[in-house]
């Protein structure tokens, strides 16, 4: 995920801990989180599981060429490297990805492991700054945490849960909602037989553009309108005119979230890969990740996913696809 124009006012590694869930969007827990910068700033930030403490030297040998992608391509020269987990799970991995990325010419700040609401550092070795049973520190209070909240950055508790913000509509909402896509599907049958493709694709362009009139005004779709939207939505000429009118503003992200959430689950592909998109300009990697997991699961051959899946995995800015 890249952040290349973080302000969060980091003065220690108490504060860095803090922001971190704010710079991926959620608490991270297993992980190993990479956090790049260039000179004071953090320019982009990374997740990943813990491997099993068997597979450190495998695990790292496959990871090692994409992290140094993520950091040369956000221009990073500078990194700190945060395990959380147990000692047994994090000092190995430490051990193998810190002296990898010096050799790889990163300027390796700090390393350190996050373990019961205490933070450890594998390259200080201080009492007064680095104690060996560690800092305590409460990553819920501080002043990175009002500024993050202040500035409308958001962290849910962990995966699940940014996953689960974006899963498809059950009960109810969702049997109205395939009820309208079956009628939205009868109504571009017609509209195809009486109009031809042009007239689908004339339709489609209208539907985007009255979505996001609605979004702006700070209201939603109603289930035929959001149908309707989504049934032509797999049309690329469509899907582009949806494409090169979405940005980085939050009710983007918020409009394509909705769209995604109550779509007929079949059809997620196209409004799951515009949140995608909508979310890493906003440079909210973590939900752009999870976007794209929705839209593959849904068409594992959507080509326009893939491709900002791909980009992703590079720490590649989202620029790389405009125009």
């Amino acid at each position: 995920m890249s952040h290349s124009n973080n302000r969060l006012p980091l003065a220690s590694p108490a504060d860095l801990l803090t922001a971190v869930p704010y710079l991926l969007g959620f608490h991270p827990t297993d992980s190993l989180v990479l956090v790049g910068l260039t000179g004071p700033r953090v320019v982009v930030a990374s997740r990943t599981d813990l491997p099993a403490p068997g597979d450190v030297t495998e695990w790292a040998e496959a990871m090692h060429p994409a992290q140094l992608r993520l950091l040369r391509n956000a221009a990073a020269t500078r990194a700190i490297t945060i395990g959380y987990g147990p000692a047994a799970a994090v000092t190995g991995v430490m051990d193998t990805v810190t002296p990898r990325l010096t050799a790889a010419g990163i300027d390796v700040l700090d390393a350190l492991r996050v373990t019961d609401g205490r933070y450890f550092s594998y390259l200080c070795s201080e009492p007064a700054c680095c104690p060996a049973d560690g800092v305590p520190f409460d990553p819920h209070r501080s002043n990175v945490t009002m500024h993050a909240i202040v500035a409308g950055c958001h962290a849910l508790p962990d995966r699940a849960a940014l996953v689960a913000s974006i899963a498809p509509a059950t009960g109810h909402a969702r049997a109205t909602l395939t009820r309208a896509t079956a009628r939205a599907r009868a109504r571009r049958r017609a509209l195809t037989t009486s109009e031809g493709p042009d007239g689908l694709i004339r339709a489609g362009e209208e539907a985007v553009r009255a979505a996001f009139a609605r979004y702006a005004d700070e209201q939603v779709l109603s289930d035929d309108e959001l149908a309707w939207l989504t049934v032509l939505l797999p049309i690329p000429a469509v899907r582009d005119a949806a494409w090169l009118a979405t940005d980085s503003l939050p009710w983007h992200t918020a409009l394509w979230a909705d769209i995604t959430r109550r779509v007929h689950p079949p059809l997620a592909a196209p409004p799951a890969t515009l949140l995608a998109f909508a979310a890493w300009r906003r440079g909210e990697g973590a939900l752009a990740s999870v976007a794209l997991d929705r839209a593959l699961t849904a068409d594992p051959t959507y080509t326009l996913a893939q491709l900002i899946d791909q980009a992703l995995r590079a720490g590649l800015p989202p620029s790389v696809l405009d125009r």
